[in-house]
């Protein structure tokens, strides 16, 4: 067998294919099971007195139309007619209707009472079918005539109609839920790969390749997409490499300015000669932090986020600036600790610059965990608190325009935050400054 051919036959069926064996599959079912309830017709009993009754009516109107001559046989059939029997005579027999299913069941049933029955060549069959089904047939005489009969009444007292309808709802519902498990299993992988796609650049842990499973073509598609997610995360390491020996190889000139800035004995010039080289190495910093990905490798542990604030404030306070911390003692939260230091670090120092006293305050507000900092400093203008995350973006009407750095500061807040499913928002306080507030999922 060749290559090829061992391919062809472990390839599952398309999408199509798939869905025409599902269809055909529940085609071939319903036709069994209509065959076995048009079948099940003759499998039509009654009870063992109704039964009985016939059979015994049948033996007496027999024998009694069989002693009387031809002419006399209508007249003695009608006397013979009850309001449960009709009889009848005839020459002959006639035809059943075209649906007109056999009663074996029940011919077994009144010949077991009455056995000369089956000598007579009795017919049963099942007439009018549905809610009102009567049993006709027939028994022959001596002569080779016809002793014709029907029932008046109902014989069978369950509603065939209806049962015959919950009887093919049954099948059909279970084609239905066997169609159901069939297709959504036949889709599951597409499902898989929504949540895949979904899950790219969203800052999820998940990297691993999604199964190819499924119809041919969506394991193509899957087999694509892993490729493309491949080529996606091999790119952003090659970025993350090279950023960070970029990183390095600024900040090691940088390092040797700093140095020789000490040897300027003209102390206005070394002045501005360090802070030059202070601005350089916090645009680097900055650049790094917002184009290296560091959040998407660095993995979540429990830690104490009070403690983390607190740390925060402590170190503001040892510079000799004003920093106030409200909120409990402890807080234990997942998170991933250095990103998320940052980007409360961040917002701090931006409030610093722009204020003179930060509140940094930590509460827990039902399933949310919030991080709020506030300053005391002119605010941003309403329009524009939404352009302030963009990266690259300075408000020179606003705020100050001698900052440091590229103007990245807020968009790394933003990106810790979104990397922690939570959200960021900036709003100006009623009596004045700036108000940040990041809401995490309190899940520890």
């Amino acid at each position: 067998m060749s290559a090829a051919l061992r391919r062809h036959l472990h390839t599952p069926a398309g999408l199509i294919g798939q869905i025409f064996a599902i269809l055909l599959l529940a085609m071939i079912l319903e036709f069994g099971v209509s065959t076995v309830l048009y079948e099940r017709a003759s499998q039509f009993s009654v009870r063992d007195d109704e039964a009985r009754r016939l059979a015994e009516h049948l033996v007496i109107a027999r024998k009694l139309l069989d002693e009387q001559v031809p002419a006399a046989r209508p007249l003695l059939a009608r006397e013979l007619t009850t309001s449960r029997y009709e009889i009848e005579w005839a020459p002959a027999l006639a035809p059943p209707p075209p649906l007109a299913p056999s009663l074996d069941r029940m011919y077994r049933q009144v010949i077991g009472w009455e056995p000369d029955l089956a000598h007579a060549d009795l017919r049963l069959n099942l007439a009018s079918p549905g809610r009102n089904a009567v049993t006709a047939g027939g028994v022959t005489l001596a002569d080779r005539s016809w002793m014709r009969f029907h029932t008046r009444q109902p014989i069978h007292q369950a509603n065939l109609s209806s049962e015959r309808i919950i009887l093919a709802m049954i099948p059909a519902g279970a084609l239905l839920l066997m169609g159901g498990l069939f297709i959504r299993r036949t889709l599951l992988p597409l499902r898989r790969l929504a949540l895949a796609a979904d899950a790219v650049g969203s800052g999820s842990d998940r990297d691993e390749a999604v199964p190819e499973a499924g119809p041919s073509e969506v394991r193509r598609v899957i087999g694509a997409f892993n490729r493309m997610h491949a080529r996606i995360y091999q790119l952003i390491a090659d970025r993350t490499q090279a950023l960070a020996a970029v990183g390095h190889d600024l900040r090691t000139p940088l390092a040797r300015l700093r140095m020789r800035a000490d040897a300027i004995s003209d102390e206005a010039l070394r002045d501005a000669v360090e802070a030059d080289v202070l601005e350089m190495d916090a645009m680097v910093a900055s650049l790094l932090a917002y184009l290296g990905g560091e959040g998407e490798s660095e993995p979540r542990v429990a830690i104490d986020l009070a403690v983390l604030c607190e740390t925060v404030c402590d170190d503001v306070s040892d510079r000799g600036r004003e920093a106030v911390y409200t909120g409990p003692d402890h807080l234990e939260l997942s998170v991933r600790p250095v990103t998320l230091k940052r980007a409360i670090v961040n917002l701090v120092e931006n409030a610093l610059h722009y204020g003179e006293r930060v509140f940094l305050t930590l509460l827990r507000d039902g399933d949310r965990v919030v991080i709020r900092i506030e300053d005391d400093g002119p605010g941003i203008p309403a329009a524009s608190l939404a352009r302030v995350l963009e990266p690259f973006v300075r408000l020179d009407t606003a705020r100050a325009r001698d900052t440091i750095g590229l103007g990245l500061g807020l968009s790394i807040v933003a990106r810790v935050v979104a990397e922690h499913e939570g959200t960021l928002s900036l709003s100006n306080r009623p009596e004045g400054g700036l108000r940040a507030e990041i809401a995490l999922p309190a899940v520890s």
